[in-house]
């Protein structure tokens, strides 16, 4: 589930028929990328990405097959093996950098037209020019050294990037310093390649809106098939990372933005325990749920990316147990044999809703018992012999109640740190801007959630305040803790969501199942590993637990992605080849 469906406790049932064929295009290199630094400058040639107007994905150009796509040097390298290629001159921090910024160049506007990256780095060459220099001096300072890494156009960077939520409203904006998560990233010594397209507003602006779809950015594509939907609202950061645009990614998530994106992809993704990293510097949806996670193609990168985004930060309240309950290194904790020994309850409320998903999910099971997990089927997450007072009887009512309130709190607050001569300071704002540019900022779907957002009052209120106790409570001590305790269990399992639905403009999104709420209003940990596939599009199992229990699910989730070895390379078909016979 998609912060768009967040009244809705299960997905309705999607079938799709997909196929996958292998691909094939060549495109030349053209230099369709803005730089903004000095003319003349032979190092800067990457900055703003020219984007087309936004449009329905059939008027993009789309190339057939994978030919559109030349072969690619880096696809599927590991955090380990960039650092290995450095280690031994191989390749350098730069040569990497400029690797992958053709590679954007040839499939973000070009060939497939993934839309995923909104705008790159006009430094990043420097950038990687110096870290190699530095490499050569002192040596690397951990992992991620030289590695180029996208984060989600949500998160604050204090360069001449902007931060915009893929909103025309805040073109321009360049952050006056970098958000925590963009701080502790340079510190690691990674190349911040570039921001992500995401479903605007972090998906959270209409009821019926396309997920993937921004009016900065226009409809993200899944790569791997163009037509369907990348899911969101970490869109650009799913599909960045599964089609070998950047080595990994940074989301956020408030309720599925990681691992949903993450599953529709067929990549990794770890939403954190809400504390563990700080939101500093993101622009926020909910306090009390919102978190920034890795988004990476497999769960050791994924660790590597956790573990330097870890710690507390005085900016953020949240983070204040995190040096204590939190880890600077997780990779400790990936163990093929994992699995072994833990028990791991099947959540069955969560299938259900597509016949070749369940299937996934019981050759997972089957597969982890095989690995030596003890199983315990079913257990139920439903509120059993708890009460749920006043209005708020399920979790699906009281953790809307709480994002409208939150939002309308924490966005005023972000966008008042704007200058007083900015157009935009307030949701208000906001919401005249889009009525004013309606033809290019709403041409498909509304604002909805923002005028409903509108309308809330401080966060004192007793309304959001009994709503945040019942969510709280619903999620927490009458959800995921009491089933934990009452079956002693390590993790709970269900499938991440559907195969991606076709992307549908005009009525918005289709989604299938999903298992995130739990662990989204609770504020605790989830993790997504690519399971298998529905013909060819990807689908992911999650695996979630209890506050600060990111060891044991790397563990599990480790595990698990040794022994199904289920991710898929895209192929970039541009429909399914039923479709196109049609």
């Amino acid at each position: 589930m998609d912060e768009t469906k967040l009244e809705n406790e299960q997905g309705t049932a999607v079938s799709s028929d997909t196929r996958r064929t292998d691909n094939p295009t060549r495109v030349t290199r053209r230099d369709f990328l803005w730089s903004s630094a000095a003319v003349g400058s032979a190092a800067a040639i990457a900055g703003p990405i020219a984007c087309a107007p936004p449009g329905p994905p059939d008027a993009d150009p789309v190339r057939e097959g994978v030919d559109a796509v030349d072969d690619f040097p880096l696809e599927e390298m590991t955090v380990d093996a960039l650092q290995e290629a450095m280690a031994s001159g191989e390749w350098t921090a730069r040569s990497i950098t400029e690797a992958y910024l053709a590679r954007i160049e040839q499939v973000n506007l070009e060939g497939p037209a993934l839309r995923a990256v909104i705008e790159t780095n006009p430094d990043v060459e420097i950038l990687a020019a110096e870290l190699d220099r530095e490499r050569g001096g002192s040596g690397p300072r951990g992992p991620l050294h030289g590695v180029p890494i996208v984060l989600k156009d949500n998160i604050d960077t204090g360069d001449r990037m902007t931060t915009t939520a893929g909103s025309l409203a805040l073109e321009g904006w360049v952050p006056p310093r970098d958000s925590a998560v963009a701080a502790k990233l340079r510190a690691a010594g990674a190349v911040l390649l570039g921001k992500a397209n995401l479903s605007e507003w972090a998906n959270f602006r209409s009821t019926r809106s396309s997920s993937g779809w921004s009016g900065r950015g226009g409809q993200c594509r899944n790569p791997y098939v163009l037509d369907r939907n990348p899911c969101g609202s970490s869109s650009g950061s799913g599909v960045a990372v599964s089609a070998n645009l950047a080595a990994v990614a940074i989301g956020t998530e408030t309720d599925g933005s990681i691992v949903c994106p993450s599953t529709a992809n067929g990549i990794v993704g770890i939403k954190p325990t809400v504390g563990l990293v700080s939101r500093a510097g993101v622009i926020p949806i909910s306090h009390t749920q919102d978190t920034a996670g890795p988004m990476a193609r497999t769960v050791r990168d994924a660790a590597i990316v956790l573990g330097v985004l870890a710690g507390t930060d005085p900016n953020d309240p949240a983070t204040a147990d995190s040096d204590t309950r939190g880890l600077v290194d997780y990779t400790p904790f990936l163990d093929a044999d994992g699995l072994r020994g833990m028990r791991i309850g099947v959540a069955r409320r969560f299938l259900g809703f597509h016949a070749v998903v369940d299937q996934v999910v019981e050759s997972a099971i089957a597969a982890m018992q095989s690995a030596g997990a003890v199983i315990v089927d079913p257990v139920d997450l439903r509120p059993i012999g708890g009460s749920s007072p006043g209005e708020f009887t399920t979790l699906g009512a009281a953790e809307t109640q709480v994002l409208m309130y939150e939002f309308k709190a924490g966005l005023n607050a972000y966008l008042a740190r704007r200058g007083a001569d900015a157009e935009v300071r307030s949701l208000a704002d906001l919401i005249a801007f889009n009525e004013r540019n309606a033809e290019t900022e709403m041409p498909y779907f509304g604002q909805e959630r923002l005028l409903e957002a509108e309308t809330k009052g401080p966060l004192t209120e007793p309304r959001y305040l009994a709503a945040l106790a019942a969510s709280s409570r619903l999620s927490r001590a009458e959800g995921i803790d009491r089933t934990m305790d009452e079956h002693r269990l390590d993790a709970i399992i269900g499938p991440t969501g559907g195969p991606a639905w076709v992307t549908d403009l005009v009525n918005g999104d289709h989604f299938g199942g999903s298992s995130s709420q739990y662990p989204a209003a609770s504020g605790y940990p989830n993790i997504t590993v690519p399971a298998g596939d529905v013909h060819g599009l990807p689908v992911g199992l999650s695996f979630f637990g209890r506050a600060w229990s990111e060891p044991t699910l790397i563990r599990i989730a480790y595990g698990f992605e040794q022994t199904v070895q289920a991710r898929l390379v895209p192929r970039f078909l541009p429909r399914f080849p039923a479709e196109a016979s049609a």
